[in-house]
């Protein structure tokens, strides 16, 4: 079982250029990944999204890919058209105002993207170290997901074996509610037959009513079913955050019609308390992937 939850860390360092890898995962229903890759090296941003998926099938990924050049090779570059657009901005204000207005060098250096660094080198020079970078910032990231994923299937776990519990102790409690009115109608049959006032037709539909009305048989075996595969599903390697999702509703759903059902006090403190397990496993399994 693996969190959404994640985080991986791995850099390469040389005498031409240092290269940063860092990957943080959240909490999503889809797998969402946002990019902050470096301009010489974004022609990878399709692998480096392969590479993920290997590791994420949901979650918000953050992946951000730093490239420091220790050594340039590049060319600088001027955009002469902004520069003349600039100069002849500050000659109309000088114009207008009278008042001649002079450009130092530190003034040109502020101008964003007048100057643009060109490297000479082509991406794939970067490639082995990148993606070994990469993988160990991703085996990092499998971790910390695997670590706090195996925290969270022990909690669920517990969690489960609250529900099991509660419902064995409601199949018990209704098993003996069942003895109980059965008592019950046999004495009323026995009691309007000596009365000569028994109508066995209406007396079998109101048997048959209370016995719909009041059964949680099926509510039962569908429970226990449900608790099968969520245990199944702890113990599954795939990614099962989804069907955890909806084993949840359903089970949720079998409980609130056993308490809806049950004329028992002791059935409805047992239902209180799946309803509360039921809620936290739903805390719990949204950081599942």
């Amino acid at each position: 079982m693996k969190s959404m939850t994640g985080y991986g860390y791995s850099f390469y360092s040389s005498d031409e250029y240092f290269l940063e890898v860092e990957i943080k995962s959240y909490n999503n229903r889809y797998l969402d990944i946002y990019h902050n890759i470096n301009s010489n090296l974004t022609a990878f941003e399709a692998e480096v999204d392969e590479c993920i998926k290997k590791y994420a099938t949901r979650g918000k990924v953050d992946i951000s890919i730093k490239l420091k050049t220790l050594k340039n090779d590049g060319d600088l570059v001027l955009d002469e058209a902004l520069l003349e657009k600039y100069n002849d901005a500050f000659n109309s204000i000088s114009k207008h105002t009278g008042k001649e207005i002079s450009l130092s060098s530190s003034d040109y250096l502020a101008i964003e993207g007048l100057m643009t660094l060109v490297q000479k080198r082509d991406p794939e020079y970067y490639r082995e170290s990148l993606f070994e970078t990469l993988n160990k910032a991703l085996s990092q990231f499998e971790e910390a997901k695997l670590r706090e994923g195996n925290a969270t299937k022990a909690d669920l776990f517990k969690l489960g074996k609250q529900i099991e519990e509660s419902n064995n102790k409601i199949q018990s409690l209704f098993e003996g509610f069942e003895d109980y009115y059965s008592k019950l109608l046999l004495s009323k049959y026995d009691e309007l037959k000596i009365s000569d006032k028994l109508d066995e037709n209406q007396f079998r539909q109101e048997v048959g009513s209370i016995l719909v009305k009041y059964s949680i048989n099926e509510e039962q075996i569908r429970l226990r079913t449900h608790l099968k595969e969520y245990f199944r599903l702890l113990d599954s390697n795939e990614a099962v955050g989804k069907r955890l999702d909806f084993l949840m509703q359903e089970m949720n759903r079998e409980t609130n019609t056993t308490a809806s059902k049950s004329q028992i006090a002791e059935i409805n403190i047992e239902t209180v308390k799946m309803k509360d397990a039921i809620e936290n496993i739903r805390e719990q399994i949204r950081n599942i992937e």
